[in-house]
């Protein structure tokens, strides 16, 4: 992939402040001013991660949101004067990984992409990339889930979600453990984010029991990937 870093604010006053920041990062900046030229942007340049703001022209931060993660597992960062807790759980929701609140810190911006970016990069020490449930199959190196043979389109958080769980069969997995190993210790936003993404995986995989291994909500306790006859 491309060391590119797509920004997207109306602001371009913005856009110039973290443009040194992040070029000083080994990133190339392409920028976009409204929610439709970052969509274009985006698919011409692969960014590697994404910087958007939510009070875009044309198309909003959260429906821009939407469309990456239709088709891409790129990392978002919402930067936005919104600071209220519904806005900000609205945007994880929508599939950012990270949120920002205007006015900040360039340094903190990326301290924030450089944290996301070492949690999605699997640590080169691990000798374990795929694991095989039939008819599911996990690629962590790639970013790749398959169930029957066919690609099924997750976030990258719902795949690291999966992973973790199925990496420890049968073992209960406390939902606290979850957001600290995925979204970060110094991650405050709304517990209930991990709920969400376990209801998303299910319903992605359309899972009803028909295999003998499943996703089991362990109340008071966390999740388990079950499996039977391991």
């Amino acid at each position: 992939m491309d060391k590119n870093i797509l920004i997207a604010d109306d602001n371009i006053e913005i856009i110039k402040i973290l443009k040194p920041y992040v070029e000083k990062e080994g990133f190339t900046v392409v920028s976009a001013l409204n929610g439709k030229e970052a969509l274009d942007k985006f698919d011409v340049c692969n960014p590697q991660i994404v910087l958007l703001d939510i009070m875009m022209p044309i198309i909003d931060g959260m429906e821009v949101c939407k469309s990456i993660r239709f088709k891409s597992n790129t990392p978002i960062i919402m930067i936005t004067a919104k600071s209220e807790d519904a806005d900000k759980i609205l945007g994880l929701n929508s599939g950012a990984d990270d949120y920002i609140v205007k006015p900040f810190s360039p340094g903190e911006v990326v301290a924030r992409i450089k944290a996301i970016l070492r949690r999605i990069t699997p640590p080169e020490n691990i000798k374990l990339t795929t694991i095989k449930y039939p008819p599911l199959e996990l690629d962590i190196e790639n970013y790749s889930i398959k169930l029957n043979g066919s690609n099924i389109n997750l976030t990258k958080k719902e795949i690291e979600v999966l992973w973790m769980l199925s990496s420890s069969p049968n073992k209960i997995v406390s939902r606290d453990t979850l957001l600290d190993s995925i979204w970060g210790i110094d991650y405050f936003g709304d517990p209930r984010t991990v709920d969400t993404h376990i209801k998303r995986i299910r319903a992605k995989l359309a899972l009803n029991g028909q295999y003998n291994w499943d996703i089991k909500t362990i109340w008071g306790m966390g999740y388990k990937f079950e499996v039977k006859d391991v």
